[in-house]
């Protein structure tokens, strides 16, 4: 190598050491942060206001608590996030979740092979799917008198 000597960096002898603290208060903020801005503004999904909706393919949705090793099946509550049903069946090999789908069949007054558990095998909080031509209006009513018994 031939022995060329770099040349010194120098600084600007106005900025001292430099610090990104001294340059905020130098000049007054920071920059905004490129694309942060888009996604905060981003409106979020909306959250339906019933346990009880219809999915892209049209079926009929239903957000269940289920609450196994109950006396007897029954709906306890109905809220904006789930309904809530006692199950008379334990918690072990499905058994739970068989004895959720016929009674839901029985309160909505559609087959068993039309009411189908679609997430939440190992969950309290779960999706039963309804496969019979049902509005969620229809089906909302169904479980409120049921509650109300």
């Amino acid at each position: 190598m031939l022995g060329l000597a770099r040349p010194a960096f120098r600084r600007d002898p106005r900025w001292g050491p430099f610090s990104w603290r001294a340059a905020r208060e130098r000049f007054g903020g920071t920059m905004p942060r490129k694309g942060k801005a888009q996604t905060k503004n981003a409106t979020a999904p909306a959250v339906p206001s019933s346990p009880v909706a219809t999915d892209k393919t049209g079926s009929l949705t239903i957000a269940v608590h289920a609450k196994p090793g109950s006396k007897q099946n029954a709906v306890t509550d109905l809220t904006t996030e789930a309904v809530g049903v006692a199950i008379a069946a334990p918690p072990s090999e499905g058994e739970a979740n068989a004895e959720l789908c016929r009674y839901l069949a029985k309160v909505l007054e559609v087959k068993k092979s039309e009411v189908v558990l679609e997430k939440g095998a190992k969950s309290r909080d779960k999706v039963v799917k309804i496969l019979a031509p049902m509005t969620p209006e229809e089906a909302l009513e169904r479980l409120r008198t049921e509650a109300g018994s």
